[in-house]
């Protein structure tokens, strides 16, 4: 049965920005997911394990996180997205907190698991929700918004984690997170349902979403994306590091990225005022292909902070571009697309990572970050040209 209330209101009243409710669980999802990583070494030590072994931990919660995600888009479509939502949040709370007492590394792995899967739940979601209740033309601008919240997130978990950690204990940063579910749930508590289409058997949404020529466009070319953006931006701290300067400085510089997503998502709005969506793709696409030149050309400080504030830029123009693309292609699938495009870009990040280890092991950051320019900026070409042709392809909203 669904709501009665429906936030898809006609004549110009549907919501122009993200309901508190959802950026709240968006935040939420981003602190938990963030703060794994500061607290490996805190961990191992606390449960005489070696760091292998912790980072485990944090292995098999990015899997779990990733890839439930087009589960809880499948179950989104068929029996809402706030349902959904509030039950991803109460399996958070009960996991994380689980996780927090947990008295031994293979418990604690089963619980960090389990916690990624259901946290899991929650952006993709929230991005849908966003899709069913925001025009077209708002739309991106309103992804901006729910982005902020989960960049902000990102800044407080690796700002506070290592800090929390080293002070007060790795358990406290565990229970954080399960704690803001909370109330989390009682605020999505009476945010209102979209509507949803016909209800379908969850693998023919899958199976009719795989066989869409630009469903299969989109989840491509995020996948690229995706390896682009987020599997080398995590080699950027190393390369610094490499180059003999110690942890911490790599980390600040590299924290760019975050800020630079928090401030850029601010201009989104007003540049998509000015700009179409294929030059507002094309301007945030020139960001990555300018910081992996710059770091191709010298790994230092400054050019990796510059490539990490690049890659906050093209995040906050090209990648909300291909979200708003994401929930625009199946409109009746749209949990289904949503979950999809979000599985392709972890997906994307894993093997990104995977294939430029072996020239970062060899200290080949010339020739590592050159090709990862071009690949960028075939990239962008290839985005702008997709969407120019889907845009001829669909009538106008």
């Amino acid at each position: 049965m669904r709501h009665p209330k429906n936030p898809q209101m006609p004549d110009g009243g549907a919501p122009q920005r993200v309901p508190v409710s959802i950026a709240l669980a968006s935040f939420t999802s981003s602190v938990d997911r963030f703060a794994v990583s500061p607290l490996l070494v805190f961990l191992a030590v606390d449960l005489g394990a070696s760091l292998d072994e912790a980072v485990a931990v944090a292995g098999v919660y990015f899997l779990a996180y990733g890839f439930t995600q087009p589960l809880w888009g499948g179950l989104s479509d068929r029996f809402g997205r706030m349902r959904m939502m509030r039950i991803a949040l109460a399996g958070s709370v009960v996991f994380g907190l689980l996780s927090a007492i947990a008295p031994t590394l293979p418990l604690l792995m089963v619980f960090r698991c389990l916690t990624g899967a259901c946290f899991g739940g929650i952006i993709p979601t929230a991005i849908t929700f966003i899709g069913d209740t925001v025009p077209p033309l708002r739309r991106q601008a309103a992804l901006a918004d729910n982005m902020a919240a989960i960049a902000v997130g990102t800044a407080i978990a690796t700002a506070a984690a290592g800090v929390v950690g080293e002070t007060v204990g790795w358990r406290l940063m565990f229970a954080l997170p399960p704690v803001l579910a909370v109330g989390c749930i009682a605020a999505l508590w009476t945010t209102a349902e979209p509507l949803l289409p016909a209800r379908r058997p969850l693998l023919g949404a899958f199976a009719e979403a795989l066989r869409h020529r630009w469903m299969l466009a989109v989840i491509g070319l995020v996948f690229v994306e995706g390896a682009v953006v987020l599997g080398l931006l995590t080699l950027l701290a190393p390369a610094l590091q490499d180059q003999g300067l110690d942890a911490s400085v790599a980390g600040l510089a590299v924290a760019a990225y975050g800020v630079s997503t928090l401030a850029c998502s601010r201009l989104v709005r007003p540049i998509l005022r000015r700009l179409s969506v294929p030059a507002t793709m094309a301007l945030g696409g020139a960001g990555m292909v300018a910081g992996y030149a710059a770091v191709a050309v010298h790994v230092s400080v400054p050019t990796v902070a510059f490539a990490a504030a690049a890659l906050g830029w093209t995040w906050a123009l090209l990648h909300t571009s291909l979200q708003v693309w994401a929930t625009d292609v199946l409109p009746g699938l749209r949990g289904t697309a949503v979950a999809l495009f979000a599985a392709s870009l972890f997906a994307g990040s894993s093997v990104g990572t995977l294939v430029a280890g072996p020239l970062a092991d060899a200290g080949q950051w010339a020739w590592l970050f050159s090709a990862t320019a071009a690949v960028a900026a075939v990239l962008v070409g290839l985005v702008v040209v997709a969407q120019r042709r889907y845009l001829r392809s669909v009538p106008p909203s």
